[in-house]
């Protein structure tokens, strides 16, 4: 009877099979901060010199998808002027006005050396498809200080009334879900930038 009863007992092997392997959140995302761009002269070299001194409100963020962290590969996005160097894209800077915007999808060897941030792990499967999908529903209509580089990372924070009226449009026109960041459609994470800003001075 011993003999029946160790026989019709499922092999341990067989029973550890048969308990699902947990999900393993394999993606990471990082937020990195680069010049900005603008006509060759004197407007870059202004921009490169503030960079170079870590001015906050003068950097370009980019959101850093890692799919396989035993890979170096990483995709970045961004949100930016079609044409950042024209120069009707640094009066429109300059004055907060409307222009032409573009979310742009580029792969890159490695993350960048400096100024990148880990800010934590992709909640999707796939992180890029979702970043995929954010973009497209991103409102490439861009108002420097209101819908921007910023935004596209970080969110709206809802500090100032033309922040709130520009939120309000962008949801009574299906453009923007909850006007959330990329950084928090992946991970969850919200105003990272506000934290970023406090740790880098």
């Amino acid at each position: 009877m011993a003999s029946t009863a160790l026989l019709s007992a499922p092999p341990a092997a067989a029973q550890a099979a048969s308990v699902p392997a947990p999900k393993q959140r394999v993606a990471t995302v990082h937020l990195a901060a680069v010049p900005l761009r603008a006509a060759k002269g004197p407007a870059q070299t202004l921009l490169s010199a503030a960079y170079s001194v870590g001015v906050w409100q003068l950097q370009h963020f980019v959101v850093i998808i890692r799919p396989d962290p035993s890979q170096s590969q990483v995709v970045a996005f961004d949100f930016q002027p079609q044409d950042p160097e024209n120069f009707y894209a640094l009066l429109a800077v300059l004055t907060q006005k409307h222009m032409p915007g573009v979310v742009l999808r580029r792969s890159l060897r490695r993350l960048p050396n400096t100024r990148c941030w880990f800010i934590g792990f992709a909640d999707s499967d796939d992180a890029v498809d979702e970043a995929d999908r954010f973009s497209k529903s991103w409102s490439t209509e861009l108002i420097v200080g209101e819908h921007d580089c910023r935004h596209f990372a970080n969110g709206y924070n809802i500090l100032t009334t033309s922040e709130f009226s520009l939120r309000n449009w962008l949801l009574r026109q299906n453009l923007c879900a909850e006007c959330q960041g990329l950084v928090e459609c992946l991970t969850g994470e919200r105003h990272v930038l506000s934290y970023l800003q406090t740790i880098s001075h």
